[in-house]
């Protein structure tokens, strides 16, 4: 496995794959990996012939520095775990090499980054598309794998792919989940023990959501189903709760009508957990 901290270094690497005839899968990730990362390099191994992983944590896509500085790192664990999966390339460049000094150009999708989570995170998905966009045009994959958890993030992606005719295919893998239903998410490392077992509430809300849904559901009905479900979970304060239309995340407003995207972010202290359901009315 091969270590890469430049630009040069990574694109050197590419062009041997390139000049083999090789098709080449990037898995995105800011480190602290787990096994929802592992399953996104399990399903690259399957659809390329190399599988490149970039490790990277985005300070542009924070929006306080506290927050930044808490994200827990550990990049000799990430590199192991990295080995014994056979990833063929790791690309750990410094937030300096991504971003020099005057960088001044963004990426952004102006609808969809500013809305749902966008709203409440003003920044956060421009941080997302700039650094995506840096990293699509330095590798130039032919396949990207990102997880279904973060879903607006994943439709931000595949629009911008489009509107900007990126020659890359990007590849939705489901979400991976602990033994109890929580996601999996290196943020659940910051958890006290007493907030990790009420973390599971996230889950809950959406099974019962999911529920309410197969019943023939309204979206009144949902929502209210979820923030009783988080009300009942003392430790943990609904931050965002947003019933949406899965491919366009336009708002629904009465009956369920079609596949619906249920995004739901909930605080324990100063940490945020994300989670999310695609729903289906009166389906089993």
């Amino acid at each position: 496995m091969n270590i890469c901290q430049t630009v040069e270094e990574i694109r050197a690497e590419v062009r041997g794959y390139r000049a083999a005839g090789e098709q080449v899968a990037l898995v995105p990730t800011m480190g602290y990996l787990h096994a929802g990362h592992m399953r996104l390099v399990e399903k690259a191994h399957q659809i390329a012939d190399r599988v490149i992983v970039w490790v990277f944590v985005n300070p542009t896509q924070f929006e306080r520095a506290d927050d930044l500085a808490a994200y827990p790192r550990d990049l000799e664990r990430d590199l192991s775990m990295l080995r014994d999966a056979e990833v063929d390339a790791v690309f750990t460049p410094d937030a300096g090499e991504i971003y020099p000094e005057g960088a001044e150009t963004i990426v952004e999708t102006t609808r969809l980054a500013g809305m749902l989570h966008g709203a409440v995170r003003p920044g956060h998905f421009r941080g997302v598309t700039t650094v995506v966009a840096k990293f699509f045009n330095i590798i130039q994959p032919d396949f990207a794998l990102f997880g279904e958890k973060d879903y607006q993030q994943l439709q931000v992606i595949r629009r911008m792919v489009r509107d900007l005719h990126m020659p890359v295919e990007i590849v939705p893998v489901p979400t991976v989940r602990e033994a109890d239903g929580l996601a999996m998410s290196s943020r659940n490392v910051r958890l006290s023990a007493t907030d990790r077992k009420a973390a599971i509430v996230l889950s809950r809300a959406l099974d019962t959501a999911e529920r309410t849904a197969k019943e023939g559901g309204t979206i009144a009905g949902l929502r209210d189903a979820i923030e009783r479900v988080v009300a009942s979970e003392p430790r943990g304060e609904l931050a965002g709760l947003d019933i949406v239309r899965a491919e366009s995340l336009e708002e629904i407003d009465g009956p369920l009508d079609g596949p619906t995207a249920i995004m739901i972010s909930v605080n324990f202290g100063d940490v945020m957990l994300i989670d999310q359901r695609v729903v289906t009315p009166g389906k089993e």
